[in-house]
């Protein structure tokens, strides 16, 4: 009997096959599709501080717009009650989700305030969620920002929604940190639950017909899983938080790949989106097919067996790789290379 089941933010899970956040928890029935389909836990689509900032101006636009006319003319204006805003929204949709499905629910935060982030951690724990996420999508543009000053960004962050909630929290890092493996050992030693490798930038594009920019949304590719890969690889038995791969997860052998370096769950998102919720089914059974095939009992058996710290060459994780897989080029036919 294959055992699929992992640890991740204080919970047992069925498996390693997390549903990451995506429009496809929009809706409380997307949420049992995945779980029908074997998601083992769902993250919730991400709350932006500034979507609310803006509801709540806009709000205030309608409900002022008029008042200056006649008294009677009051009562063609929508109430406040009609309008979804502030986080109810979002907590509601918590509440209905917790009551529809028996896996956990993760909620996905992205602050752009301190106190955003503690006002909107808290209501999100009252709404019932297992687990928060937080989602640091920050792209830092002052030349004046050190390195040391972004950093502190991501700390203070933690510590101020780790003060304000007793709910396991995740957090979502970017790649580019000066030293990547200093930083996910301060966020460990602040308290992060769990790491979650990587956040995806959108990059805009431009339109050339307009002359706008425009966000352009790229679905990723298998080859989006190395850089994960790599540093759950390193990270693995260094940190006491628990390690989640997102990005480039497509099929079994992604999964298999992730949990030999040390992930505790492997996330995904582009591929339910390309392929549809019922993938979910295939990658479990591929997973399960795979193990059986190469003798493994369970998920724990294989996690972490290929990380750094198991590794028969661990320098395959640093330059030393770099520079066998630059002289391996020599090798490759470049077409029409004379």
């Amino acid at each position: 009997m294959i055992d699929l089941s992992t640890k991740y933010l204080g919970m047992k899970l069925r498996s390693p096959l997390v549903a990451s956040a995506s429009p496809l928890s929009r809706e409380v029935d997307g949420i049992c599709r995945m779980e029908e389909a074997g998601a083992s836990a769902v993250v919730l689509y991400s709350l932006f501080e500034e979507q609310l900032h803006q509801e709540e101006a806009d709000l205030n636009y309608h409900l002022a717009a008029g008042t200056e006319s006649y008294a009677e003319s009051l009562t063609y204006f929508p109430q406040a009650s009609e309008f979804h805003t502030g986080p109810e929204g979002y907590l509601e949709h918590i509440r209905k989700a917790k009551a529809s499905v028996g896996i956990p629910i993760i909620a996905s935060l992205n602050g752009s305030t301190l106190g955003g982030w503690t006002k909107f951690a808290a209501e999100i724990e009252r709404a019932g969620a297992d687990a928060l996420e937080c989602n640091v999508y920050y792209i830092p543009t002052d030349p004046k920002l050190t390195a040391a000053d972004i950093e502190n960004t991501y700390l203070n962050i933690l510590r101020a929604v780790k003060a304000a909630v007793s709910i396991p929290v995740a957090i979502k890092l970017s790649p580019f940190f000066s030293n990547l493996s200093n930083m996910a050992h301060r966020l460990d030693e602040a308290g992060a639950d769990a790491l979650v490798l990587f956040n995806r930038f959108y990059q805009p594009d431009i339109d050339l017909e307009e002359l706008e920019i425009r966000p352009s949304v790229l679905l990723s590719t298998p080859q989006a899983l190395r850089l994960p890969l790599t540093w759950i690889g390193i990270l693995h038995g260094r940190v006491k938080a628990d390690l989640a791969a997102t990005g480039g997860v497509h099929n079994a052998e992604d999964a298999v790949k992730l949990l030999m370096v040390g992930a505790n769950v492997t996330m995904l998102c582009s591929a339910l989106m390309r392929n549809g919720i019922n993938h979910l089914r295939h990658v479990e059974r591929e997973l399960r097919d795979w193990m059986e095939e190469h003798e493994y009992e369970s998920v724990t058996q294989m996690q972490g067996s290929m990380s750094q710290l198991h590794s028969a060459d661990p320098s395959a994780f640093e330059r030393a790789q770099y520079m066998r897989a630059v002289k391996g080029m020599q090798h490759i036919h470049i077409a029409g290379w004379r």
